[in-house]
């Protein structure tokens, strides 16, 4: 569903941050991208969104490109970012009304689906209420909100679990469990490792700017010539390797 061949990009022209990153995203599969801050995964990630303008590779979403059709390429994607970015001047309801307007939502559906959420992450009594008044935690929630008002046939997942309680991390990954089941693809940037390898598929590891190792857990492990490690044991070799 999502392919990625040969990325290379970063923020200046010629001076590249990732290089020759390769992989892909099925539909109903869940996978995590791995590494040290500074490795990459950010970068990786404002490229698939068009932030970031590739010096070489492409970046496709069910056969589309930016570049062949940037509306359905956007339309296919809903994303979570680490630090919520948020209206000050909107409250919660008209967050989510901006978001389901955005990508043309049914009212029906959007009705249904916006009382679920906000039942579920115990938001329904702040509707009316401003971002300034949350806590991060609260903020991170309206961001989670809004990308799971769609279906999208991508969603991007950029360390999500930071200033949750732990409710709402249950809850979110129960939802992530349920869009998996439903089709859609996930790409989860974390640095929780232990959560990484009960709940993903696959993984990309990166590290300085290139993959270190990629697959399954099982794979990777053949990889690193280290079969049965753990990922956290395989996250340590890759990085211990690298600072020799």
């Amino acid at each position: 569903m999502l392919e990625i061949k040969g990325l290379t990009g970063g923020y200046q022209q010629d001076v590249p941050v990732i290089r020759d990153v390769s992989f892909e995203v099925q539909a109903g599969e869940w996978v995590g991208l791995i590494g040290m801050n500074g490795a990459g995964k950010s970068t990786v990630l404002k490229h698939i969104l068009g932030l970031l303008e590739a010096q070489a590779g492409t970046i496709s979403l069910r056969g589309e490109t930016l570049k062949s059709d940037r509306s359905a390429f956007r339309a296919g994607i809903a994303y979570v970012p680490e630090t919520p970015k948020l209206y000050q001047e909107l409250t919660l309801r008209e967050h989510l009304q901006l978001t389901a307007m955005a990508y043309g939502l049914e009212s029906g559906v959007y009705e249904e689906r916006s009382e679920r959420l906000l039942h579920t992450f115990r938001m329904k009594d702040h509707l009316d209420e401003f971002p300034g008044t949350f806590s991060k935690g609260m903020q991170q929630k309206v961001m989670i909100l809004c990308a799971f008002l769609l279906q999208p046939d991508l969603l991007i997942v950029d360390e999500p679990f930071v200033g949750l309680d732990p409710l709402a991390i249950h809850a979110l990954l129960e939802l992530l469990e349920e869009m998996r089941r439903q089709g859609t693809g996930i790409l989860l940037s974390t640095h929780i490792l232990g959560m990484a390898e009960t709940y993903c598929d696959r993984f990309v590891m990166m590290n300085r700017g290139e993959i270190a190792l990629h697959g399954t857990l099982a794979q990777m492990g053949e990889q690193a010539k280290l079969p049965g490690a753990s990922l956290d044991d395989l996250f340590i070799h890759v990085v211990k390797g690298s600072a020799r």
